[in-house]
């Protein structure tokens, strides 16, 4: 199954990839601009690779302000879980059909798997029947364990993949540990931070090495197909041609096991990741109207 469309169409490959992070760092976009730059995301051609609009819980309160039609909002909750259940209540405060709640990210989880555990039981306890939920696994050496607390439950692991320092991204390694140890549960996850490119490199103001998100798809799907090490392989490939190459040779099996597994990542730009595609030849554009002269 070749990931190349007709102008204006969005292989399956990246339909509903991109989470609009645009309020969040390193964009901080102010709210009152973030809103309806979504909604024009929501309108425009590449529409079904956008997914919902991320807000913090604290938040929230805004919103109504903003929006004049029906917003998809995803809660990002770094308090932890004890800010679930307020966050949720204001959220149905709303006028209905004003803010659709399209799933929560619960932040500010311990490394135990007892705090794991906590967080799988609030989310239990208080999430509306429907509602998809992330739950942020600590990196460091009690990962695997968190995520045989996620197994088998209906949520999904939510991995940080960059940030602000260095230090705040995983290597090749780390984060292929993550992705096969997610394929051996049968957890699904999305990443944030740090995947503002399609392929990997090192960011030439900062010198931080930048997953591609690209590179963590192909892996997500070597993660089940070879392991650890195959999932490092994809993610340590620089070659944008060559992933490219190998996105388009996916089968239609293929691109639905890396889905299932990658689901989404927050980016707080959906032009860039779009235009690297379009840069690679993976997505096409539509056609500019013809000017009238030359009908």
């Amino acid at each position: 199954m070749n990931p190349q469309s007709p102008g204006g169409e969005v292989p399956p490959l990246f339909q509903g990839l991109f989470d609009d992070a645009a309020v969040f760092p390193p964009g901080d976009l102010p709210l009152v601009l973030a809103v309806p730059a979504h909604r024009a995301h929501r309108t425009a051609w590449y529409a079904a690779a956008v997914g919902p609009f991320l807000c913090g819980a604290a938040r929230l309160g805004e919103l109504p302000y903003l929006t004049e039609v029906p917003l998809r909002v995803g809660i990002v909750l770094p308090g932890g879980s004890a800010t679930l259940p307020g966050a949720l209540k204001t959220v149905a405060g709303f006028e209905p059909g004003g803010i659709l709640l399209a799933g929560v990210e619960l932040g500010g989880v311990g490394p135990t798997t007892a705090d794991v555990r906590a967080a799988v039981e609030a989310l239990d306890a208080h999430l509306p029947p429907g509602v998809p939920a992330a739950v942020e696994l600590p990196r460091g050496a009690g990962l695997e364990a968190s995520l045989d607390v996620l197994a088998g439950t209906p949520y999904r692991a939510k991995f940080r993949t960059g940030g602000l320092s260095a230090g705040a991204f995983p290597d090749a390694e780390e984060l292929a540990g993550f992705l096969a140890g997610c394929a051996e549960r049968g957890v699904p996850y999305k990443c944030t931070a740090g995947l503002h490119h399609a392929v990997r490199h090192t960011d030439p103001a900062t010198g931080f090495e930048h997953h591609g998100f690209l590179n963590v798809l192909l892996a997500a799907l070597a993660a089940h197909q070879g392991g650890r090490q195959g999932a490092t392989q994809a993610l340590r490939e620089r070659s944008g041609g060559v992933l490219a190459g190998a996105a388009a040779a996916l089968t239609g099996p293929q691109v639905e096991l890396a889905r299932a597994s990658f689901t989404a990542f927050g980016t707080c730009s959906i032009a860039e990741p779009l235009d690297d595609l379009a840069g690679l030849g993976l997505l096409t554009p539509p056609a500019p109207p013809p000017h009238l002269e030359d009908r």
